[in-house]
């Protein structure tokens, strides 16, 4: 009885400490997504920041990285569009339909 109730106990303690293991991963995971987008806008700042009156680096750098940069710009172009309707981003990081 008494060896019963204390593999229970294990088996619960396992399975919580799993959880607590999956929770503290998807955070760090969450974060590091975050940082990775909040760096890929300061690149893309610095690339482009001659159109919000920062200094830019050389053209010729710009133009060859233009490419590489598709997803971003079009993050940029969205997010000017937010700008006009801060309502709507909000409701659409809610994702309120």
């Amino acid at each position: 009885m008494r060896e019963g109730v204390l593999h229970k106990a294990w088996d619960f303690v396992r399975k919580f400490w799993k959880v607590v293991v999956q929770v503290n991963r998807d955070k760090a995971t969450d974060m590091l997504e975050f940082e990775v987008k909040e760096m890929e806008n300061i690149f893309v700042i610095l690339l482009l920041g001659s159109f919000i009156g920062l200094p830019s680096p050389p053209a010729a750098m710009a133009m060859e990285l233009l490419p590489f940069m598709e997803d971003e710009i079009g993050l940029m172009v969205s997010r000017a569009d937010f700008a006009q309707d801060p309502l709507g981003a909000v409701m659409g990081m809610l994702h309120v339909d």
